[in-house]
Protein backbone atom coordinates (compact mmCIF):
# COMPACT_ATOMS: atom_id res chain seq x y z
CA UNK A 1 0.00 0.00 0.00
CA UNK A 2 1.28 3.44 -0.97
CA UNK A 3 0.39 6.34 1.32
CA UNK A 4 -0.03 9.92 0.09
CA UNK A 5 -0.37 12.91 2.41
CA UNK A 6 -2.59 15.39 0.63
CA UNK A 7 -3.65 15.12 -3.00
CA UNK A 8 -0.92 16.97 -4.94
CA UNK A 9 1.44 15.12 -7.27
CA UNK A 10 -0.56 11.90 -7.41
CA UNK A 11 -0.37 9.65 -10.46
CA UNK A 12 -2.83 6.74 -10.48
CA UNK A 13 -3.90 4.15 -13.02
CA UNK A 14 -7.66 3.89 -13.48
CA UNK A 15 -8.38 4.79 -9.82
CA UNK A 16 -11.46 3.22 -8.22
CA UNK A 17 -12.15 5.45 -5.22
CA UNK A 18 -14.03 5.51 -1.95
CA UNK A 19 -13.75 8.10 0.79
CA UNK A 20 -14.63 8.78 4.42
CA UNK A 21 -13.18 8.98 7.92
CA UNK A 22 -13.37 5.20 8.43
CA UNK A 23 -13.09 5.56 12.19
CA UNK A 24 -12.88 2.07 13.64
CA UNK A 25 -12.70 0.40 10.21
CA UNK A 26 -15.74 -1.57 11.40
CA UNK A 27 -17.76 -4.24 9.62
CA UNK A 28 -19.63 -1.71 7.49
CA UNK A 29 -16.37 -0.09 6.39
CA UNK A 30 -14.80 -3.46 5.68
CA UNK A 31 -17.73 -4.47 3.47
CA UNK A 32 -17.26 -1.26 1.43
CA UNK A 33 -13.49 -1.69 1.23
CA UNK A 34 -13.70 -5.32 0.11
CA UNK A 35 -16.18 -4.27 -2.56
CA UNK A 36 -13.78 -1.50 -3.64
CA UNK A 37 -10.89 -3.95 -3.97
CA UNK A 38 -12.97 -6.41 -5.97
CA UNK A 39 -14.25 -3.62 -8.24
CA UNK A 40 -10.71 -2.37 -8.88
CA UNK A 41 -9.50 -5.85 -9.82
CA UNK A 42 -12.40 -6.40 -12.21
CA UNK A 43 -11.81 -2.95 -13.76
CA UNK A 44 -8.06 -3.43 -14.12
CA UNK A 45 -7.67 -0.42 -11.85
CA UNK A 46 -6.20 0.55 -8.50
CA UNK A 47 -8.13 0.65 -5.22
CA UNK A 48 -7.88 4.12 -3.69
CA UNK A 49 -9.09 5.14 -0.22
CA UNK A 50 -9.39 8.82 0.68
CA UNK A 51 -9.52 9.26 4.42
CA UNK A 52 -10.02 12.54 6.25
CA UNK A 53 -7.77 13.25 9.23
CA UNK A 54 -8.52 15.66 12.05
CA UNK A 55 -5.60 17.73 13.39
CA UNK A 56 -4.28 16.38 16.70
CA UNK A 57 -5.47 19.46 18.61
CA UNK A 58 -9.08 18.86 17.55
CA UNK A 59 -8.95 15.17 18.39
CA UNK A 60 -8.95 15.98 22.11
CA UNK A 61 -12.68 16.56 21.72
CA UNK A 62 -13.29 13.99 19.04
CA UNK A 63 -12.20 10.67 20.49
CA UNK A 64 -11.38 8.07 17.87
CA UNK A 65 -11.86 4.32 17.75
CA UNK A 66 -8.70 4.04 15.67
CA UNK A 67 -5.66 6.28 15.52
CA UNK A 68 -4.27 7.10 12.09
CA UNK A 69 -1.47 4.56 12.54
CA UNK A 70 -4.03 1.88 13.41
CA UNK A 71 -6.11 2.75 10.36
CA UNK A 72 -3.04 2.56 8.14
CA UNK A 73 -2.26 -0.93 9.44
CA UNK A 74 -5.83 -2.11 8.86
CA UNK A 75 -5.96 -0.70 5.31
CA UNK A 76 -2.63 -2.37 4.63
CA UNK A 77 -3.94 -5.76 5.82
CA UNK A 78 -6.94 -5.38 3.51
CA UNK A 79 -4.52 -4.88 0.58
CA UNK A 80 -5.64 -1.41 -0.43
CA UNK A 81 -3.41 -0.08 -3.25
CA UNK A 82 -3.36 3.63 -2.35
CA UNK A 83 -4.26 5.55 0.80
CA UNK A 84 -4.71 9.32 0.45
CA UNK A 85 -4.80 11.16 3.77
CA UNK A 86 -6.38 14.62 3.67
CA UNK A 87 -6.24 16.80 6.77
CA UNK A 88 -9.47 18.50 7.76
CA UNK A 89 -8.12 22.05 7.90
CA UNK A 90 -9.92 25.38 7.46
CA UNK A 91 -9.42 25.33 3.70
CA UNK A 92 -11.05 21.93 3.37
CA UNK A 93 -13.90 22.88 5.70
CA UNK A 94 -14.73 25.85 3.47
CA UNK A 95 -14.47 23.90 0.21
CA UNK A 96 -17.85 23.31 -1.39
CA UNK A 97 -18.86 19.82 -2.43
CA UNK A 98 -18.77 20.84 -6.09
CA UNK A 99 -15.24 22.26 -5.76
CA UNK A 100 -14.13 19.07 -4.02
CA UNK A 101 -15.52 17.00 -6.87
CA UNK A 102 -13.94 19.17 -9.58
CA UNK A 103 -10.63 20.15 -7.95
CA UNK A 104 -9.80 17.03 -5.93
CA UNK A 105 -11.65 13.97 -7.22
CA UNK A 106 -11.52 14.92 -10.91
CA UNK A 107 -8.50 17.19 -11.40
CA UNK A 108 -6.01 15.86 -8.82
CA UNK A 109 -6.98 12.21 -8.36
CA UNK A 110 -8.63 11.65 -11.75
CA UNK A 111 -11.14 9.20 -10.29
CA UNK A 112 -12.69 6.84 -12.82
CA UNK A 113 -15.27 5.28 -10.51
CA UNK A 114 -16.41 6.42 -7.06
CA UNK A 115 -18.08 4.17 -4.51
CA UNK A 116 -20.20 5.89 -1.88
CA UNK A 117 -21.24 4.35 1.40
CA UNK A 118 -24.77 4.52 2.74
CA UNK A 119 -25.93 8.04 3.68
CA UNK A 120 -22.43 9.49 3.09
CA UNK A 121 -21.81 13.25 2.85
CA UNK A 122 -18.83 15.49 2.07
CA UNK A 123 -17.89 19.12 1.42
CA UNK A 124 -18.71 22.32 3.30
CA UNK A 125 -21.48 21.70 5.87
CA UNK A 126 -21.72 18.12 4.53
CA UNK A 127 -23.67 19.44 1.55
CA UNK A 128 -22.37 16.86 -0.92
CA UNK A 129 -23.82 13.37 -1.31
CA UNK A 130 -24.38 10.63 -3.88
CA UNK A 131 -26.85 12.81 -5.77
CA UNK A 132 -24.25 15.59 -6.08
CA UNK A 133 -21.65 13.20 -7.49
CA UNK A 134 -24.17 11.71 -9.88
CA UNK A 135 -25.06 15.18 -11.17
CA UNK A 136 -21.46 15.92 -12.24
CA UNK A 137 -20.28 12.43 -13.16
CA UNK A 138 -21.30 12.46 -16.82
CA UNK A 139 -19.74 15.84 -17.63
CA UNK A 140 -16.50 15.01 -15.81
CA UNK A 141 -16.23 11.48 -17.15
CA UNK A 142 -16.44 9.26 -14.07
CA UNK A 143 -19.05 6.81 -12.81
CA UNK A 144 -20.47 6.55 -9.31
CA UNK A 145 -22.46 4.05 -7.29
CA UNK A 146 -23.87 3.93 -3.77
CA UNK A 147 -23.82 0.79 -1.66
CA UNK A 148 -26.83 -0.17 0.48
CA UNK A 149 -26.74 0.15 4.25
CA UNK A 150 -24.84 -2.70 5.87
CA UNK A 151 -26.92 -4.25 8.67
CA UNK A 152 -25.61 -7.61 9.93
CA UNK A 153 -28.51 -9.43 11.63
CA UNK A 154 -30.49 -6.20 11.43
CA UNK A 155 -28.06 -4.23 13.62
CA UNK A 156 -27.03 -0.69 12.72
CA UNK A 157 -23.27 -0.42 12.27
CA UNK A 158 -21.70 3.01 12.68
CA UNK A 159 -18.69 4.53 14.41
CA UNK A 160 -20.92 6.66 16.66
CA UNK A 161 -22.95 3.62 17.79
CA UNK A 162 -19.76 1.70 18.60
CA UNK A 163 -18.38 4.65 20.59
CA UNK A 164 -21.58 4.78 22.64
CA UNK A 165 -21.43 1.03 23.29
CA UNK A 166 -17.82 1.16 24.50
CA UNK A 167 -18.54 4.13 26.76
CA UNK A 168 -21.54 2.28 28.17
CA UNK A 169 -19.47 -0.82 28.90
CA UNK A 170 -21.15 -3.06 26.29
CA UNK A 171 -17.92 -4.54 25.01
CA UNK A 172 -19.47 -7.66 23.47
CA UNK A 173 -21.79 -5.74 21.15
CA UNK A 174 -19.09 -3.21 20.28
CA UNK A 175 -16.64 -5.96 19.34
CA UNK A 176 -19.34 -7.68 17.30
CA UNK A 177 -20.01 -4.53 15.26
CA UNK A 178 -16.31 -3.81 14.84
CA UNK A 179 -15.68 -7.32 13.60
CA UNK A 180 -12.65 -7.61 15.88
CA UNK A 181 -11.72 -7.00 19.51
CA UNK A 182 -11.19 -3.35 20.44
CA UNK A 183 -7.55 -2.38 20.92
CA UNK A 184 -5.80 0.35 22.89
CA UNK A 185 -2.09 0.97 22.31
CA UNK A 186 0.08 3.11 24.53
CA UNK A 187 3.37 3.65 26.31
CA UNK A 188 4.07 2.04 29.70
CA UNK A 189 4.72 4.79 32.24
CA UNK A 190 5.60 4.98 35.92
CA UNK A 191 2.65 4.58 38.27
CA UNK A 192 2.13 4.69 42.03
CA UNK A 193 3.04 0.97 42.28
CA UNK A 194 0.11 0.28 44.60
CA UNK A 195 -0.78 -2.86 42.69
CA UNK A 196 2.70 -4.24 43.35
CA UNK A 197 2.11 -3.93 47.12
CA UNK A 198 -1.02 -6.07 46.74
CA UNK A 199 0.77 -8.74 44.73
CA UNK A 200 -0.43 -7.48 41.36
CA UNK A 201 2.29 -5.38 39.71
CA UNK A 202 0.55 -3.48 36.94
CA UNK A 203 1.77 -1.65 33.85
CA UNK A 204 0.29 1.84 33.55
CA UNK A 205 -0.56 2.66 29.96
CA UNK A 206 -0.57 6.14 28.44
CA UNK A 207 -2.62 5.95 25.20
CA UNK A 208 -2.72 8.36 22.28
CA UNK A 209 -4.44 11.62 23.27
CA UNK A 210 -7.27 11.10 20.79
CA UNK A 211 -8.01 7.44 21.58
CA UNK A 212 -11.40 6.48 23.00
CA UNK A 213 -11.08 4.61 26.29
CA UNK A 214 -13.90 2.19 27.19
CA UNK A 215 -16.07 2.55 30.31
CA UNK A 216 -14.42 2.20 33.69
CA UNK A 217 -14.14 -1.27 35.15
CA UNK A 218 -12.13 -4.47 34.92
CA UNK A 219 -11.54 -6.37 31.70
CA UNK A 220 -9.95 -9.61 30.55
CA UNK A 221 -7.43 -8.56 27.90
CA UNK A 222 -4.61 -9.89 25.81
CA UNK A 223 -1.44 -7.86 26.21
CA UNK A 224 0.72 -7.67 23.11
CA UNK A 225 4.32 -6.87 24.07
CA UNK A 226 7.68 -7.18 22.36
CA UNK A 227 8.08 -10.41 24.34
CA UNK A 228 4.89 -11.93 22.93
CA UNK A 229 1.20 -12.04 23.81
CA UNK A 230 -0.02 -12.74 27.32
CA UNK A 231 -3.33 -12.93 29.16
CA UNK A 232 -4.00 -10.04 31.50
CA UNK A 233 -6.59 -8.27 33.57
CA UNK A 234 -6.95 -4.55 33.04
CA UNK A 235 -8.57 -1.84 35.12
CA UNK A 236 -9.82 1.50 33.85
CA UNK A 237 -10.82 4.03 36.48
CA UNK A 238 -9.92 6.45 39.23
CA UNK A 239 -8.99 3.90 41.93
CA UNK A 240 -11.62 5.08 44.46
CA UNK A 241 -10.50 2.61 47.13
CA UNK A 242 -6.96 4.00 47.09
CA UNK A 243 -7.82 7.68 46.73
CA UNK A 244 -11.53 8.64 46.97
CA UNK A 245 -10.72 12.22 45.90
CA UNK A 246 -8.88 11.18 42.73
CA UNK A 247 -10.52 12.22 39.46
CA UNK A 248 -7.80 11.20 37.00
CA UNK A 249 -8.53 8.04 35.05
CA UNK A 250 -5.75 5.50 34.72
CA UNK A 251 -5.34 2.36 32.61
CA UNK A 252 -3.48 -0.41 34.41
CA UNK A 253 -2.91 -3.96 33.23
CA UNK A 254 -1.67 -6.89 35.28
CA UNK A 255 -0.03 -9.28 32.83
CA UNK A 256 -0.33 -12.85 34.10
CA UNK A 257 2.89 -14.92 34.37
CA UNK A 258 4.99 -12.02 33.12
CA UNK A 259 8.05 -10.51 34.81
CA UNK A 260 9.80 -8.46 32.11
CA UNK A 261 10.72 -4.78 32.40
CA UNK A 262 8.56 -2.92 29.87
CA UNK A 263 8.80 0.65 31.17
CA UNK A 264 8.79 3.12 28.25
CA UNK A 265 7.83 0.32 25.88
CA UNK A 266 4.78 0.40 23.61
CA UNK A 267 2.19 -2.30 24.25
CA UNK A 268 -1.30 -3.02 22.95
CA UNK A 269 -4.17 -4.40 24.98
CA UNK A 270 -6.91 -6.30 23.18
CA UNK A 271 -10.24 -6.11 25.03
CA UNK A 272 -11.79 -9.60 25.25
CA UNK A 273 -14.38 -9.47 28.05
CA UNK A 274 -15.69 -6.97 30.60
CA UNK A 275 -15.46 -8.51 34.05
CA UNK A 276 -17.15 -5.88 36.24
CA UNK A 277 -17.71 -2.18 36.80
CA UNK A 278 -15.35 -0.17 38.98
CA UNK A 279 -16.45 0.30 42.57
CA UNK A 280 -15.05 1.44 45.88
CA UNK A 281 -14.15 -1.21 48.46
CA UNK A 282 -14.02 -0.75 52.20
CA UNK A 283 -10.29 -1.35 52.36
CA UNK A 284 -7.28 -2.45 50.33
CA UNK A 285 -7.64 -6.03 51.54
CA UNK A 286 -11.10 -6.30 49.97
CA UNK A 287 -9.77 -4.78 46.76
CA UNK A 288 -6.88 -7.28 46.67
CA UNK A 289 -9.34 -10.15 47.18
CA UNK A 290 -11.50 -8.90 44.30
CA UNK A 291 -8.44 -8.61 42.07
CA UNK A 292 -7.65 -12.24 42.87
CA UNK A 293 -11.17 -13.19 41.77
CA UNK A 294 -10.76 -11.10 38.61
CA UNK A 295 -7.51 -12.89 37.82
CA UNK A 296 -9.13 -16.30 38.30
CA UNK A 297 -11.99 -15.33 35.99
CA UNK A 298 -9.51 -14.05 33.41
CA UNK A 299 -7.56 -17.32 33.50
CA UNK A 300 -10.80 -19.29 33.09
CA UNK A 301 -11.74 -17.13 30.13
CA UNK A 302 -8.47 -17.76 28.32
CA UNK A 303 -8.57 -21.48 29.14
Amino acid sequence: MIIHTGYDGISLRNPIVTMGRFDGVHQGHTATLNYLIDKAKKSDGESVVITFVYPQSQNRHNFCLTTQDEKREMFHKLNIDYLIEIEIDEELKKMSAVDFIKDVLFDKIEAKHIIMGYDQHFGNSSEGNFKTLKEYSADLGFTVEQLPEYRPEGNKVSSSVIRQLLLAGDLDTANSLLGYNYVVTGTVIEGKKIGRKMGFPTANILPAINKLIPAGGSYAVEANTKFGRFAGMLNIGVNPTIDPANEKTSIEVYIIDFDKDIYSETISVIFKKRLRTERRFENIEQLAYQMKLDMEETIRYFE
